[in-house]
Formats: C-alpha cells, sequence, structure tokens
C-alpha cells in the first residue's frame, strides 16, 4: 500500500463513520438491545439474529466502537475491491472520492454507523457480486474473506438470508443465458456456498448459544402483521369466527389496521391474549395457509401493492429516535460502561431532523434507481462494457427481490429498501468509468 491510500483510507472511513461520531455513540434502533439480549441470555427471540448478538457482545469493552469500525471498515475493502476489479485499482483518490459521494448522498454511512445487521444487506449482495462475476481477478484469501460477508449476512436477519438465496436463482438462469446473450458468465458455485455457510452459521451458531438447532424464529407472526396490515385476517375471522379453535376470535373487533401495532404494541391483541408470540405462533401459521388456500386472489393484490410501494420507499431515517426504551434497558443492564455515554448521545437527546438528509437522499436514490435500466440497455447497445454493467443488472435484479420479500412476506418500510438502493450510484459509477474507458480507446 503507498502511502497515498493513508489519508485516502481515512476519509473513507470517515465517510461511513460520521453519524456516529458526530452522535457520539454509534446509532442504535429499538431492535439493537434485542439481538444482544438474545445472545446474552441464550433465547431464541422473533426476529432477532443471537449470531448478531455475539458480534454486538464483542465490541462491549469499546462502547461499541469497534463494532461501527468493523462495518465500515468491511463497506471500505468491498468499495475499493470493486474499483479494482473493474481496472480501477491503485487510485486511492478516486476510492475515496466515490466513498466520500456514497457518504453524503446516501444512506449508507447511517446503517455503516448503526448497530444493526442492515448494513450487511448491501455488503452481502455486492460480495456475491464479486464472487459470482469476478472470481479471476481475486486473489484466494480474498475469495475466502468474501464468501464470509455473504454468509455473516444472512446469519444477520432472516430477510437477508431470503434475498440471497432468491439470487441465486436469477444467477443460476443468467449463467445458462449468458453466452447466447453475450453477457459475462456468473460463478454459481461461490455464491451458493457462501450462502450455505451462512445457513449452517444460523443453524450451528444457533446450536451453540441457545441449545437450538433451528433458524431465527418469528416467521408466522410476521406473516400474521402482514395480513392485519391488507385487511387478509380481519375477512378470514369474519368468515370463521367464532370459533373456539382460534383465540384471536374473541379479539377479532380490536383488530389494528397497522401490523406493526399488532406485532409490537403493549396493548395489541397479540399480547392480550397471553403467551405473546411463541403462543400465538401455531394460530398464525394455521390462518396463514388457510387464508391463502381460500383468498388467492387477495393475497396476489396485497403482493403487488405491496412489492409496488416497498420499491419506491427509500427514505433514510426511518424509525430512528430517541424512543429506544427496550434498547435503554439491555444498555443499563449489559453495558453499564457504555450507558452515559448512550444517554448523552444527540439522538437521545432529541430527534434527528431527517427533512434535510431526505432532500438529498431520496432524488439520489430513485434517479440511480431509475439508471440502473438505462444502464443495462446501453450496454445491450455496447455503448457500455458488458463486464461493466452487469452491476448493474444484478442490484437491480436484487432491489426487485428486495421489495418482494420485505413487501409480500413483511410490512413495507423505507428502511427495507433504503438500505440497499445505496448501492445504486455505486452501480452507475462503475458503468460510467466503463463507459468513458470506451471513448477514450475509440478516441
Amino acid at each position: 500500500m503507498t502511502l497515498r491510500w493513508i489519508p485516502a483510507a481515512a476519509l473513507m472511513m470517515l465517510a461511513l463513520l460520521w453519524p456516529a461520531l458526530w452522535n457520539g455513540f454509534p446509532i442504535v434502533f429499538h431492535d439493537t438491545g434485542g439481538y444482544l439480549d438474545s445472545y446474552m441470555t441464550g433465547l431464541l427471540a422473533n426476529g432477532r439474529s443471537a449470531i448478531y448478538g455475539l458480534f454486538l457482545r464483542l465490541g462491549l469493552a469499546s462502547s461499541f466502537w469497534v463494532n461501527v469500525v468493523f462495518q465500515s471498515a468491511v463497506v471500505v475493502w468491498l468499495l475499493v475491491l470493486t474499483l479494482r476489479v473493474h481496472g480501477f485499482g491503485g487510485r486511492p483518490w478516486l476510492a475515496a472520492t466515490v466513498t466520500l459521494g456514497l457518504g453524503t448522498l446516501t444512506s449508507l454511512p447511517w446503517y455503516a454507523a448503526q448497530l444493526m445487521p442492515d448494513v450487511w444487506l448491501p455488503a452481502g449482495m455486492l460480495a456475491l457480486y464479486l464472487l459470482a462475476f469476478r472470481g479471476k481477478e481475486l486473489r484466494q484469501w480474498e475469495k475466502f474473506a468474501l464468501g464470509a460477508v455473504p454468509a455473516f449476512a444472512a446469519a444477520g436477519h432472516m430477510a437477508t438470508l431470503a434475498l440471497l438465496v432468491g439470487l441465486l436463482i436469477p444467477l443460476a438462469l443468467w449463467r445458462v443465458a449468458a453466452p447466447r446473450l453475450h453477457w459475462p458468465c456468473p460463478a454459481v458455485a461461490a455464491p451458493a456456498l457462501a450462502v450455505i455457510a451462512g445457513v449452517l452459521l444460523i443453524l450451528f451458531g444457533n446450536l451453540a448459544i441457545t441449545g437450538h438447532f433451528t433458524f431465527i424464529p418469528g416467521g408466522p407472526n410476521f406473516l400474521f402483521g402482514r395480513l392485519i396490515q391488507t385487511g387478509i385476517a380481519a375477512r378470514y375471522l369474519a368468515d370463521h369466527c367464532p370459533d373456539p379453535s382460534l383465540r384471536v376470535c374473541a379479539y377479532r373487533d380490536e383488530l389494528p389496521a397497522d401490523g406493526d401495532y399488532w406485532l409490537w404494541n403493549a396493548g395489541s391483541p397479540l399480547w392480550k391474549m397471553g403467551g405473546g408470540w411463541e403462543g400465538f405462533e401455531d394460530e398464525a401459521r394455521r390462518i396463514v395457509l388457510d387464508s391463502l388456500r381460500k383468498y388467492p386472489g387477495l393475497h396476489l393484490r396485497a403482493a403487488a401493492e405491496g412489492t409496488s410501494s416497498q420499491l419506491v420507499m427509500v427514505k433514510s431515517g426511518d424509525y430512528l429516535s430517541p424512543w429506544t426504551w427496550h434498547t435503554r434497558f439491555i444498555l443499563e443492564k449489559y453495558a453499564p460502561a457504555a450507558y452515559p455515554d448512550f444517554l448523552a448521545a444527540r439522538q437521545q437527546q432529541a430527534e434527528i431532523d431527517f427533512s434535510w438528509v431526505n432532500a438529498i437522499h431520496v432524488p439520489v436514490a430513485l434517479g440511480a434507481m431509475a439508471g440502473l435500466p438505462a444502464v443495462v440497455l446501453l450496454a445491450g447497445r455496447r455503448r457500455i462494457p458488458r463486464t461493466h454493467a452487469a452491476l448493474a443488472l444484478m442490484l437491480l435484479v436484487a432491489l426487485l427481490g428486495n421489495a418482494v420479500v420485505c413487501g409480500v412476506l413483511s410490512n413495507p418500510h423505507d428502511r427495507y429498501q433504503s438500505r440497499l438502493v445505496a448501492l445504486a450510484p455505486l452501480a452507475l459509477v462503475i458503468a460510467a468509468l466503463g463507459w468513458r474507458r470506451i471513448s477514450k480507446m475509440a478516441a
């Protein structure tokens, strides 16, 4: 590494860490404490990865600064590697400029500097792309390290696992069609092994931490929350109640319109019934499966609406607020040394005004996402090297897939899409650099 990389790398790290530095403490979310608690108690919690909880536990002594520094360093490495394998390595100030752009124009730093597994979704997707399309330019140790990124990403959240598993299907189809369409032919074995490693990490990690060889629980409850949001749950109960085998029938007149209220609010019928998530899981599964059989049209319509809504929900700062009561309690319990700094952080003092942030982030995200199909079309006409347009095409597929996963299996939220769309400007930069190279050669 030349001396020029030292200041460039420092700038790149600052570009991703600045929200935590400005805050005076890593950014936290409502769910942050749940991940740490899952590891510390050895109890599986709905939607909370004990593996990511272990990662947080490793940062206790540093007041969790080790965690956000590591997350940012992984993203910086992936960005530098992406530029290098596309022929733009050895240019530290180009890498710094690209990272500074992403750090100011996109949501990426708000996830890199946050104690949540969200940043591992774009990191995992980018690593999967590099394994699929750039394996020949990678050193052996880089392949192993890249394989670990989607594996850890998948182990951090089931939605991330679902997307990464889903991406293997278009990659396999792409490999079959590539010779005919004259596009780069992706490798499938290395990405598949990385995803399989993620599955095994979840299963064996949960076995080691909690004693249960199982996935992260909560799926049926999240799906029932989606039925609440779409009105399908109300329709089902109207058609089937009274039914003594369905406890929720006693609360059918109290069903909220908001799926998140059903899942998280203490006044929700879910908690009034007793037993919470675990007590209702079998009933939720039964209603979800039966409603799929009886109302396929309603489900298809809800899926289409959820996907289309999720696709364009890209605001930054979704649900980031001072009200993090569970995380507050968990940090006070398990991280007493860090607790004063947590309380003194800007996030805990007042609401963060994201209006000025989203005045930039939203048009950049939507504009960059809209530019991805244009890159693919230009590559089809050989105006842009297809080797440089492959990232745009894979990201376009990933964004659509993410909208399906989060818009159909959960309730749409801005943070689900904003964490991945941050890669869209990077894909456009890679394509633009490829176009510039072609233009210079033609001249």
